[in-house]
């Protein structure tokens, strides 16, 4: 009984999500609050996770995606109450934990193999 409250207690201070799981080389769509004066509306940045690092209410992901043939790349804080939810959109099959190497390639080199699961 004790346990359960005290759970609650730690969620409502440090609200985990439990949000998609996911690794680096994974093609997501993080849909993001943005503010703007007294109006609030959602952003998508869709692109492929090149790391995650950081455990607990300090762990952050670094997505990156191209557009008009320029890499972008931005960092989201897990436990932030500003991510609304994460898509999953295909999951990739990489060797690295951390693929900084996406930064040096273009076009097709910058491919990454999806990653089926059998059941």
């Amino acid at each position: 009984m004790a346990t359960v409250v005290m759970q609650d207690i730690i969620n409502e201070v440090n609200p985990k999500n439990e949000l998609t799981r996911f690794d680096a080389g994974d093609s997501v769509a993080v849909h993001y609050k943005i503010k703007e004066g007294a109006k609030e509306r959602i952003q998508v940045f869709q692109g492929v996770v090149i790391q995650k690092r950081g455990k607990g209410s300090t762990e952050t992901f670094t997505v990156r995606k191209m557009s008009n043939s320029v890499g972008v790349e931005r960092i989201f804080p897990s436990n932030s109450p500003f991510i609304d939810k994460i898509e999953m959109i295909k999951r990739g099959k990489v060797r690295r934990s951390r693929i900084f190497y996406l930064r040096d390639r273009k076009g097709k080199a910058a491919r990454i193999k999806e990653r089926y699961n059998r059941k």
